[in-house]
């Protein structure tokens, strides 16, 4: 009996053995370079493996049988073949084509579940790691105006940036620029909450670590990401390697000695034994910006992590990421002449940054005005950011076709702002020069000191501002342009913590691919902000001025303190806390009909809660001031809480949906169209921004945003195109204008109006290669946005409504949209050497609504070229903006204190012809060489 058992273990093992066997193989692109990372899996198994760097793979315990084996690798097209595995040779070697757009890859972004791009009812546009590797490192923004059909306005630098598309544009203006998109790192955004001076992009840096970026600009974006129907800009970071592999750049760049940047980033990644698999990388860069500081403008970096266990039924990932960055914003450059604008009062668009120069200063916190407690000012500082994050990402395949996905990460946010805004030109004549200092009647003789060495730079008499007459010099002192900028020391503190969570069910049946879930966003986040005016010289390169009055016979009384600040914490006081929560049910239904046709239909259920209060504020009132001294003016109207809060608690509920249809002409062509209706609840600055010392009676209005889009997309072994026409229409859009009351000195926002906005365009992406190391690209948009319904609160400069209209706009074009956008581009590439230049073209764009002003068209060129000089080392060369276009990216309105945008009026520029006003130019030249080591 016991013979018996041993005989039968013996012979099952014996069948076992004899048909196990191995596949093996290789991967090769159609040049004959061996292809690192290719993903090649067995259907109807879990068995998978990547090649590695030899592009070799092997595939153990594999049964003898017939199988489907699948090759995928990311820019490559997919390869899915039948095989016999027998008791003989096992080899495959396989050769992939270039995927010129991806249309053969698998994307993530836009849907619940992982698709082809040629099989998705969607516009996704993919920007690979070389493209990211091929731009020298302006920022997140700068980078997406890869992306067909999204505008970007980069020109304040890597923060304070806009990205929006399709014309969906409206509350993105400013200091709200991602107000529409989701920034997100690896399918969860970056941040949940968006408000003025606090948006993803601080919170974001682009790196060697990122291994690509997946856009979508098209409808679907309503029913997959949180509160965010205007689209999804995905940073996917590295996966699996199945062998140690890693790159480190050295980057530099060519400018002047006092515009350095310096840039080292590394990632390393590989297998770790028992299916556990990591990935480690990072930056670190010093920058001293490009236009003319006398501070370093940037300096900082990240760490980025994941950990990876294979299981047989999935996989878990680990994953984090550690920012300590600080960075600065640039703001408008002054110009003249309304049809041809030029730089003026000696300024240059390329070089001058207008900001307030590096010094520290201390200011009283009106929070904590009787514990005496201050607030450290550096302007240089800019903003100090950390994002300290960590998640975990479940894959897991439940059996008779069903899985789960559970993405979530918890992070903590801070965010200091130290720095200047507003830089208008607020002549010596103006009586606003004197009493924004909070003085009770600053009138007689003025003495400007430059702060940092305590010269006397200038003495004047203004007594007779006040009946219309200009000022006088005394003495052979004079003050650049017979003006001060009229700026502010802006200090905001905010803090969030943040818990993220996706869960996705999925079912996928013979005729149907089923996915539906649950999403969750929780924030607790704090707010303060606080203005102080700065004395500061009108001039390129800006000082600080230390200002007294000095008449005869009375005291000398301090107008700013030693560092020029005046009128401490007056301009603007904002106290607020809020806890966000959002929740989402989403459910969506792939139903292939046939091998050809196939429709997708998703519903997103949203609601979210805003809890919060914000304080009421006072100027603190006490003889003398925070200090008791009657002789100092700059700390009698520091502002501070009353003690009352106006509170608030509204619930926003909607309903999303979208529906798509794909039809497959061929394996390499498909035509799709879509349909969507999404939804956009305010964010935070709906409270913080519009309700100061009074009531917050009603929550704000939902916008509501459609979409239809029809698309073609192509792709044959030397040709890729993906077209997409579409239509938008915006509507409930909150619109509302900041302002300054030179009556009380403060700054306020004037009340919200509702308005709506269509748009109608073609967007393209397409690349050509005509032979094997040559390629062009193709990509742009063309389209018409209006102002369909549009009106504007004009406050007249003052928080009295006695003298308040409301304009009407409506059919206008929208502003800040260009009529045409494109990227024309050609790269060479052979196994040592490549090189490429692209064609960036900015179309002429209306700077407000009133549609009194336009911004010009522009061109910015760049220019690239590498060469290999071992196997492992390579060097690189990056120009962007090769021939230093002056484009101008936005405007401002008059070169006023507190004026806006939508204050210029034809009207006005009729009356005042050669008046200045603000504009923000493109960033300028740069240059760069990178050193490279891969293994």
């Amino acid at each position: 009996m016991n013979f018996s058992k041993v005989l039968i273990l013996c012979s099952f093992l014996f069948v076992q053995f004899s048909f196990a066997q191995s596949i093996s193989g290789t991967i090769s692109d159609t040049k004959g370079n061996a292809l690192v990372g290719a993903t090649i899996r067995i259907t109807a198994t879990n068995s998978s493996i990547i090649s590695d760097a030899k592009g070799a793979f092997l595939l153990s315990d594999v049964k003898t049988g017939d199988y489907n084996l699948t090759v995928t690798h990311l820019g490559y097209k997919t390869i899915s073949q039948s095989i016999k595995v027998t008791d003989g040779d096992n080899t495959f070697n396989f050769i992939l084509e270039e995927d010129l757009l991806y249309l053969n890859n698998v994307i993530v972004t836009g849907n619940f579940a992982p698709k082809t791009l040629l099989s998705s009812a969607a516009t996704v546009s993919v920007v690979s790691s070389k493209t990211i590797n091929n731009r020298i490192p302006r920022g997140t923004a700068d980078l997406l105006s890869e992306v067909p059909g999204t505008f970007v306005d980069a020109s304040a630098g890597e923060v304070f940036t806009r990205v929006y598309s399709r014309g969906i544009s409206a509350s993105a203006e400013d200091d709200m620029g991602w107000y529409y998109a989701s920034l997100q790192e690896d399918g969860l955004p970056v941040s949940l909450v968006q408000h003025s001076y606090y948006g993803p992009d601080l919170f974001h840096r682009v790196d060697i670590t990122t291994e690509r970026v997946e856009a979508i600009t098209g409808g679907s974006s309503a029913i997959t990401a949180l509160n965010a129907p205007g689209g999804i800009y995905n940073f996917i970071s590295q996966g699996i390697h199945e062998k140690i592999t890693g790159k480190f750049r050295l980057g530099s760049n060519l400018q002047d000695s006092d515009n350095n940047l310096y840039k080292v980033e590394g990632t390393i990644g590989g297998a770790l034994g028992n299916d556990w698999y990591f990935n480690f990388g990072g930056h670190y860069r010093r920058d001293e910006g490009i236009r003319d500081t006398d501070f370093t403008f940037g300096k900082g970096g990240q760490i980025k992590y994941n950990l990876i266990k294979k299981t047989k039924n999935g996989s878990f990932k680990f994953y984090g990421k550690v920012l300590s960055d600080q960075t600065n914003r640039y703001t408008g450059v002054a110009a003249t002449n309304w049809e041809n604008p030029q730089a003026a009062f000696g300024q240059d668009f390329n070089s001058t940054a207008l900001l307030m120069p590096a010094y520290t200063g201390s200011i009283p916190d009106g929070r904590f005005i009787s514990d005496n407690k201050t607030n450290s000012f550096d302007p240089s500082q800019g903003v100090k950011v950390q994002d300290i994050s960590f998640g975990v990402d479940i894959n897991y395949e439940l059996g008779n076709n069903w899985s789960i996905r559970n993405n979530g990460k918890f992070s903590n946010k801070i965010a200091n702002w130290q720095t200047s805004i507003s830089n208008a030109f607020v002549s010596l004549s103006n009586p606003l020069a004197y009493f924004i200092t909070g003085s009770p009647f600053p009138i007689g003789q003025v003495v400007f000191k430059e702060a940092a060495s305590g010269q006397e730079l200038a003495r004047i008499d203004n007594s007779g501002i006040l009946a219309g007459e200009p000022f006088q010099y005394i003495g052979e002192g004079t003050l650049p342009n017979d003006a001060i900028m009229g700026t502010s020391a802006w200090y905001k503190d905010n803090t969030s913590k943040e818990f993220i969570d996706q869960l996705t069910i999925r079912k996928k049946l013979d005729k149907h691919d089923i996915n539906f879930g649950v999403a969750l966003g929780l924030a607790e986040t704090k707010t303060f902000t606080q203005g102080t005016f700065g004395f500061v010289t009108y001039e390129p390169n800006p000082k600080m001025l230390r200002v007294t009055l000095e008449n005869p016979n009375t005291p000398v009384e301090a107008l700013s303190d030693a560092n020029g600040l005046s009128n401490y914490g007056g301009l603007f006081f904002v106290n607020a806390r809020a806890d966000v929560s959002q929740f989402a049910a989403f459910a969506s239904d792939r139903f292939i009909l046939s091998d050809k046709l196939e429709f997708d239909l998703g519903l997103r259920w949203e609601t979210i809660n805003h809890d919060g209060s914000k304080d009421r504020y006072a100027p603190f009132t006490s003889p003398g001031g925070i200090d008791g001294d009657a002789t100092t003016s700059y700390d009698n109207s520091v502002n501070a809480p009353t003690g009352e809060q106006d509170t608030f608690d509204f619930n926003y509920e909607y309903l999303s949906y979208s529906l798509g249809v794909n039809y497959s002409l061929s394996n390499n062509m498909a035509l799709f169209t879509r349909f969507s209706k999404g939804n956009k609840a305010p964010e935070l600055n709906y409270y913080f921004n519009n309700f100061s010392n009074i009531e917050i009676p009603n929550k704000g209005e939902i916008q509501r945003i459609k979409q239809a889009e029809l698309g073609f997309k192509w792709n044959t072994k030397d040709f890729s195109l993906q077209t997409t026409t579409f239509w938008s229409e915006l509507s409930d859009i909150g619109t509302s204008n900041f302002e300054f009351d030179e009556d009380t000195n403060t700054v306020f926002y004037t009340p919200v109006q509702f308005n709506t906005s269509t748009t109608i365009g073609l967007e393209w992406e397409a690349l050509y290669s005509p032979i094997t190391h040559l390629n062009f690209s193709f990509g742009g948009t063309i389209q018409k946005a209006e102002a369909t319904d549009w009106k504007i609160y004009d406050a007249a400069g003052s928080v009295t409504t006695d003298d308040d209209i409301i304009l009407d706009y409506s059919g206008n074009d929208l502003p800040f949209n260009p009529t045409s956008m494109f990227n024309l581009g050609t790269a060479y590439t052979t196994n040592k050497f490549n090189t490429f230049l692209k064609w960036q073209f900015m179309g002429k764009r209306e700077g407000n609504v009133a549609n009194a002003f336009q911004l010009d068209s522009y061109s910015i060129f760049n220019f690239g070229a590498g060469y290999s000089i071992t196997k492992n080392l390579t060097a690189n060369l990056l120009i962007t903006n090769l021939f230093n276009s002056e484009g101008l990216a936005n405007f401002f309105g008059a070169n006023s204190f507190g004026a806006s945008a939508n204050g210029v009026t034809k009207e006005f520029i009729q009356d005042n012809p050669d008046a200045s006003f603000v504009v923000v130019p493109v960033l300028p030249r740069a240059s760069m060489v990178q050193l490279s080591y891969s293994f």
